[in-house]
């Protein structure tokens, strides 16, 4: 998990942490930082942000990532494009997607072409920027036309060009902003495509369950058992016996098995490593859920959380918060779990010296620091 660069982290050392992961998955939370950017700072140390921002949003010749729903909403290798193309087109049929976002695949879709008709001469556009395009009641209620481009989106027409503001994106023709060379990629079958999907699951995850694998893309089990089937058969997945599981797991190939395990992170509620809740539970024994969404009066832990890792456990949970205007990482809350070695206290401060540093922040204040019992 924690393979730090000892040098400044380079371009070079985040493409390797994306092509490892394959994606980076995007959340519009930023209370501390936005989650795109937490995954590779876990495994890397303080990087240059802009480093992400250029592979992602940058010139066409020089950009390397693209967004597209994955996991969730996510930026991704452009080698994944292909991979992808699958969904895009049954999106784009109506086959998949909300009830909502089908509409424009059958009954709407004159209003999703006028919309991409305007993008193609005006270049690229926000939802804002079009009549009646911002929510109604706030970030949460999509108006109609947001409906429409994120149909567009889904299908594979269009793609995001850049962020702005308060990072909403910005749509424009996807042949305006993937590269050639990448569009000019044959697209493989559904099924070598969801095989390939699959594969770079366990490559990731190199310990995991049927339903773990399927996780990571998001692909129903249609779209996954046969390509689980087809790897295990090609000794790519090796079934393995873990302690304390019940279900079957599967060991990719080619993973490595580490006599110990060094070192300490700070871990985003988007991680890849935990973003899975019950093999979260299962790996580490820690239960854990994002309280955001829940009544400030019935958090446990805090608002936005994140896990401690600490060589091979997850021995604490932070409500962090950057307070940019006073120049402040602010620790509202530490909660050490049961067993945590003595020496977690000093550790994890290094990591939030670390992280004020690289979100240019001045100072780490501590607030309350909780044993759970």
């Amino acid at each position: 998990m924690v393979a730090r660069a000892r040098v400044s982290p380079s371009v070079r050392h985040l493409r390797s942490t994306a092509e490892r992961l394959n994606l980076f998955q995007i959340d519009s939370v930023n209370v501390l930082t936005r989650a795109h950017y937490l995954p590779a700072f876990s495994r890397l140390g303080g990087y240059d942000r802009a480093l992400l921002e250029g592979d992602a949003w940058g010139p066409k010749r020089q950009r390397r990532m693209f967004e597209y729903w994955a996991h969730e909403a996510s930026l991704l290798p452009l080698d994944l494009h292909p991979l992808l193309r699958w969904r895009m087109a049954r999106a784009e049929r109506g086959e998949i997607g909300s009830q909502r976002l089908r509409r424009f695949a059958l009954d709407l879709r004159a209003e999703a072409v006028a919309i991409l008709e305007r993008i193609t001469a005006e270049r690229p556009l926000t939802a804002a920027d079009f009549e009646n395009g911002s929510s109604r009641s706030g970030w949460w209620e999509w108006s109609h036309v947001k409906h429409a481009l994120e149909w567009l989106f889904w299908s594979g027409f269009l793609t995001t060009a850049t962020r702005r503001g308060s990072f909403a994106r910005v749509y424009d023709l996807t042949e305006r902003v993937i590269p050639p060379t990448v569009l000019a990629t044959p697209t493989p079958s559904v099924e070598a495509a969801q095989r390939a999907l699959i594969e770079r699951s366990a490559r990731a995850l190199a310990i995991a369950t049927a339903s773990d694998l399927r996780d990571y893309f998001r692909l129903k089990p249609a779209e996954a058992d046969h390509a689980i089937a087809d790897l295990a058969e090609d000794g790519v997945l090796v079934p393995v016996r873990v302690e304390g599981w019940s279900q079957k797991a599967w060991m990719y190939r080619d993973a490595a098995v580490p006599h110990r395990v060094q070192g300490a992170a700070l871990l985003a509620p988007f991680d890849p490593l935990i973003w899975e809740r019950a093999r979260t539970e299962r790996l580490f024994g820690f239960h854990y859920r994002i309280e955001i969404y829940v009544p400030q009066d019935r958090r446990t832990h805090g608002y936005y959380v994140l896990p401690f890792l600490m060589d091979e456990a997850l021995v604490a949970r932070l409500d962090l918060k950057a307070d940019r205007q006073a120049g402040l990482l602010l620790a509202h809350r530490i909660t050490l779990e049961p067993g945590a070695p003595a020496d977690t206290l000093s550790r994890l401060r290094a990591e939030l010296d670390g992280m004020a540093a690289w979100l240019c922040l001045d100072a780490v204040r501590i607030g309350a620091v909780v044993h759970r019992s």
